[in-house]
């Protein structure tokens, strides 16, 4: 199953990106950067990947980082490796992921369970709209709100 056409992302999407925007204009946070990551197609690669991406996070200081993909099925393994491999270096973790109707994933852990759905569509699947099921300022907000809490609720234990 690949990407269908209202979960890809345009240009101008990542021009504007939301999720950046609202980062970098949240006063309470000290937003860092982005790392993009690609999906590789052997498991070995997939974990090394999601340890990378875990070590960079980790060795930039970070207490919290917020996780999207924009893909499913296969690329489920280097998400849900990703969550974890940054969870367990006690960086506070959520992820940004289409779920919709499927509502599940290929594999899971501990950390899938912070996921939030930015799903569009009111039968919660894919359309044939481009861009429909990305991530809007709605989707974004809530991310900021979630990853603030996790943050809070991670320092006290």
């Amino acid at each position: 199953m690949g990407i269908g056409p209202s979960t890809k992302e345009t240009t101008l999407h990542h021009f504007k990106d939301p999720l950046v925007d609202c980062l970098a204009a949240d006063p309470d946070i000290n937003f860092l950067g982005v790392v993009v990551v690609g999906t590789p197609q052997d498991n070995k690669m997939k974990h090394f990947v999601g340890n990378r991406t875990a070590t960079w996070v980790k060795s930039m200081g970070c207490d919290g980082a917020i996780v999207s993909t924009d893909g499913w099925g296969n690329s489920d393994i280097d998400f849900a490796n990703t969550l974890e491999e940054i969870g367990k270096r006690d960086v506070s973790v959520v992820g940004l992921k289409f779920i919709g109707k499927q509502a599940k994933f290929v594999v899971e852990n501990d950390y899938t369970n912070f996921v939030l759905d930015f799903n569009k569509s009111e039968r919660g699947i894919e359309t044939e709209v481009v861009g429909e099921n990305t991530i809007d300022s709605r989707d974004a907000s809530k991310a900021l709100a979630f990853i603030k809490l996790k943050m809070r609720k991670d320092k006290q234990i």
